[in-house]
């Protein structure tokens, strides 16, 4: 079937979708925001943070998990996901999957929930705090993956 089924729609169309139901913020903005108690969730796989570095003090939660640690009513919920006023920051790679994944979080009534443009490329970019995966500066969620050998 090459004819795309009725009420299918496109990944652009998807995020840009997304993309319009969210806020989103600069790296420097983002980085603002976590004196104010947001939290920097780095969806990124292992391998990317091995190769090009975490973000200190980010929270890391693999892709397939995220809603689950993150909706307040998941028994598999982290601890500090208690409420639905949390200020979730999603970044990823390039912030592409990361809109995609904040979306995901406001259909859990995490209104707040958004991502950051350009993902880690950006923040790197901006010469914010970056460190190598074998520094040990991240909180790795459970089930996630380090990005360093144990």
């Amino acid at each position: 079937m090459t004819t795309r089924p009725p009420g299918a729609r496109s990944v652009d169309e998807i995020l840009a979708a997304a993309r319009a139901r969210l806020s989103r913020v600069t790296p420097a903005e983002a980085f603002a925001e976590l004196d104010a108690g947001a939290v920097l969730i780095d969806i990124r796989p292992a391998a990317q943070r091995a190769a090009a570095g975490e973000i200190p003090g980010s929270v890391v939660i693999e892709r397939n998990h995220l809603e689950w640690r993150l909706d307040p009513e998941s028994s598999a919920r982290l601890p500090w996901a208690t409420g639905y006023d949390l200020r979730p920051i999603v970044i990823c790679a390039e912030g592409y999957t990361s809109s995609l994944a904040a979306a995901a979080l406001q259909d859990l009534g995490l209104a707040r929930a958004t991502d950051v443009t350009g993902g880690y490329q950006a923040w790197q970019a901006a010469g914010l705090p970056t460190a190598r995966a074998a520094e040990r500066t991240v909180v790795i969620a459970e089930g996630a993956s380090p990005a360093f050998a144990e």
